[in-house]
């Protein structure tokens, strides 16, 4: 009998860890990690030369919502080339819930290094999810 209720237990809170992911969140990212390499893929990405705002996204004192609104603030002020990155703008909203967020201008990089690291950002993001999903 205490085997069957471990189980059970076990059983229980694999459901309950599963179900507090959202599957939506694992779509956004996936989609926004396809359009990153999409936009690579091409002969130049659009808007290549614009400078944005640096993120940093390996500082661990920022939480992933944090970077992830800093990321789409940074990409909304690439007005040009707003019909590129609306897809990608409107998923990094979706995905943090913010209004706004702080966003320092000291640093800036230029937008053809900025998408390799937010796709990298938001495919680590994904596998996260996915090895949590699967413990």
């Amino acid at each position: 009998m205490l085997p069957s209720l471990k189980a059970a237990f076990a059983l229980l809170s694999l459901i309950e860890l599963i179900s507090s992911i959202p599957l939506n969140t694992k779509t956004k990212l996936s989609e926004i990690t396809h359009r990153i390499q999409h936009l690579n893929s091409g002969v130049q990405v659009p808007c290549n030369d614009t400078r944005v705002a640096q993120v940093s996204f390996t500082d661990r004192k920022l939480s992933d919502h944090e970077l992830l609104c800093r990321a789409a603030t940074a990409l909304t002020k690439v007005p040009k080339c707003k019909k590129d990155y609306e897809p990608l703008i409107i998923n990094l909203q979706s995905l943090h819930g913010k209004r706004n967020c702080s966003l320092s201008n000291e640093n800036e990089i230029y937008l053809r290094n900025f998408l390799p690291e937010l796709g990298n950002f938001t495919q680590g993001m994904y596998r996260r999810l996915a090895g949590w999903a699967a413990q």
